[in-house]
Formats: C-alpha cells, structure tokens, sequence
C-alpha cells in the first residue's frame, strides 16, 4: 500500500456536502449575567435592609436564599449549553456525534443511500422534530433547535442527502 491509495488519502478525497455543528442557544451573554445577578442582588439587599429596620429580620437569610438559587438556576442553564450535535454527510456516509453537557459522546455513522429524513410538524408550531431514519431505527437530531432554525436545517440536511443519494456527477 502507497501513499495514495492509504485510507487517510481516500477519506481526504471524499468531498463533504453537508457539514453542521448544532449548539444550544444561549441569549445571555457573561457579561449580561452579571449585570442580571447584580440587579436580583441589589434588590433582594435593599428589601433584606426594608424588612431588618423593620424589625422582620429573619426575612433577610430568605432573600439571601433567593439569589443563590438564581445563581444556581443559571449556573445550571449555562452547564446544559455545553452540549452539541455535529452532522456530517459525505457521498458514502452520513456521520451524527452527539456530545452531551456532561460530555458523554454517542456517534452514529449511516450510509446516506438508506437514510429517509422524517419531519414531525405541528401546524400552529412549525417543524417539532427530526429524524434520520435507517433500518427502522429513527435518530432524533435538531433537538435544541427552534422551529425556524430547525426547518432550515432539515431543508439543508434533506438537500445533502439526496446529493449523496444521487451519487457522483461529472462536471465537463
């Protein structure tokens, strides 16, 4: 075996049609986190300082309380953002890699010939689920997505497919 016909060559010659990386959306930034925690906290501090000269001050541990549950709930939505989904499709092999936000890994490689993409839409809600289905066997992917995004990304994912499903095209 020589250099180019050594299966490193082979996947490099192989073009990719579709290539995505699928992250959870996360509107707040860092900076925006500590400006809302600063509010929530000054908030709770003033009305702590209320109720302390007003003789209530077991109120105050509570309000206290408040914030660090908060802090936690956002602490907790910001862990949950590191999870992803990279899909990948090439004329010979539709590749799925979930990492989850505990960084727990699941890969899927399917040959795109026998992949049909499902849809599940809601009239009122657009386009609720996708699946890659092969074998009987349904994958869903997209999860994390809105409706829009995610019919965008079908609509893509669908068109790459069908490339694959065609098979290679001579350009004269």
């Amino acid at each position: 075996m020589d250099e180019s016909n050594a299966p490193e060559a082979l996947d490099a010659a192989e073009p990719t049609l579709f290539s995505a990386l699928l992250t959870p959306h996360r509107s707040l930034s860092g900076t925006g986190f500590l400006v809302v925690m600063g509010v929530i906290a000054g908030i709770s501090f003033a009305g702590g300082v209320l109720f302390l000269a007003m003789g209530a001050w077991p109120v105050m541990p509570f309000l206290g309380l408040d914030v660090a549950l908060i802090y936690w709930a956002f602490r907790a939505n910001y862990r949950a953002a590191a999870a992803y989904e990279e899909v990948t499709v090439t004329p010979s092999e539709l590749h799925v890699k979930k990492v989850s936000a505990k960084g727990q890994v699941a890969e899927w490689s399917l040959n795109p010939v026998w992949v049909r993409l499902e849809r599940e839409s809601h009239e009122e809600f657009g386009l609720l689920r996708v699946f890659l289905v092969s074998r009987g066997r349904k994958l869903a992917i997209a999860g994390f997505l809105g409706p829009d995004e995610r019919e965008s990304f079908a609509k893509a994912l669908g068109d790459a497919i069908g490339e694959a499903k065609r098979g290679p095209t001579r350009n004269p």
